[in-house]
């Protein structure tokens, strides 16, 4: 069958010359003979390819060189352990909760120091960004969740956070579902981490930046285990144990087609035409409407509901996944939190696929 448009919130769809670049190189690699799949980790003929991806994550987010770019498993998720583990001085972090990775994030930090949830968007079911003012106080870090996958909602700026003695609180962020569809300054971070599934490669790799200062030599949290310290990846160029080779390979051809499009402010363009034609849609139709408050609203992930409520709402809802799909435009169902449909309209999703999905809305809508 033809390729249909992917809108699933992840794993997402990945640009099709890079999957026909990769598939052409399945069974021999630059001329090896072999799959990457099959490549030792340590070999001359990997050696490159694990080079290549960390000099274009440099490159297009312009990491500092005071700052590691490590390669790691466990997705975004065992981030939420590995950063209070780490990062842990005085004993207490300041987190701001926007949904349910904010919230799994919280949870995870608890075990190990003191948190301060200092601003929530729970009371309107987490469909806007909380306005936080610069922040003052004795904290170890300041955490948050830039784009919020569930509820369609993304940081439109990037929070200030201060000590008493006016040194700057390191700021942590989870970017697993907007890094590099914009510009982003790594300089204003101590920690930024992703998981690849959404724009950078399938999923098996997490990518973390983390500024070499935070590394400690021997980590705040007792018995920390040796594969949960930064300091064993930084130290072994992500290489204490085997990698996720193939995934980190797939990064590296999705960060060649980022750059060969115009790298960060390329996609930003890409993606604020997108995700500016599907919210116009959404505004101005008397049938659907988005979920997330205007300020507030993710060029990645777009929630929307139609009309109806109730039981209707669920009949209508489920009518419109079907003939989506059998339109060639999947995985449009949203999420059990926010009901109705759900577009991740992420970097590799093109302008044309957006058109069709607002073209089938229109049809639906005349139709019920």
């Amino acid at each position: 069958m033809s390729r249909v448009y992917n809108f699933s919130a992840g794993p997402s769809a990945l640009p099709e010359e890079v999957l026909k670049e990769a598939a052409a190189e399945m069974l021999d690699c630059n001329g090896t003979g072999q799959s990457v799949m099959e490549m030792s980790h340590r070999s001359k003929a990997y050696e490159p390819i694990i080079a290549e991806t960390e000099a274009l994550v440099r490159e297009l987010l312009n990491v500092p060189a005071n700052y590691k770019v490590l390669f790691l498993q466990g997705g975004a998720s065992l981030q939420f352990a590995m950063i209070p583990m780490n990062l842990k001085k005085g004993g207490k972090a300041a987190y701001v909760n926007t949904g349910v990775w904010s919230k799994k994030a919280i949870a995870e930090a608890k075990k190990y120091l003191d948190v301060d949830v200092l601003a929530t968007s729970e009371d309107k079911n987490f469909s806007y960004i909380p306005d936080v003012k610069p922040v003052v106080g004795d904290y170890d870090y300041f955490y948050y969740t830039m784009n919020n996958t569930i509820m369609g909602t993304k940081w439109a700026y990037i929070p200030e956070a201060k000590r008493p003695d006016g040194t700057e609180i390191p700021l942590v962020t989870d970017a697993s579902s907007c890094i590099l569809s914009e510009p982003l300054d790594i300089s204003k971070f101590g920690v930024v981490f992703a998981g690849a599934q959404k724009n950078l490669a399938p999923a098996g790799v997490t990518l973390v930046i983390i500024r070499e200062d935070l590394i400690p030599e021997t980590p705040p949290v007792e018995n920390t285990p040796t594969m949960l310290q930064y300091k064993t990846h930084a130290d072994n160029g992500s290489m204490f144990n085997t990698p996720p080779c193939y995934t980190i390979y797939m990064m590296g051809k999705v960060l060649k087609w980022i750059k060969k499009n115009g790298g960060a402010e390329g996609m930003a363009k890409r993606n604020n035409e997108k995700a500016d034609l599907f919210y116009n849609y959404l505004d101005n139709s008397a049938f659907y409407h988005a979920t997330a408050a205007k300020g507030s609203r993710s060029l990645m992930n777009i929630p929307f509901l139609t009309k109806y409520t109730g039981d209707e709402a669920t009949a209508i809802n489920k009518k419109f996944v079907a003939e989506a799909a059998a339109k060639g435009l999947v995985n449009l169902a949203g999420h059990r939190l926010v009901g109705g449909m759900r577009a991740s309209i992420y970097n590799a999703m093109s302008l044309d696929g957006v058109k069709a999905l607002i073209a089938f809305m229109d049809e639906f809508a005349k139709a019920n």
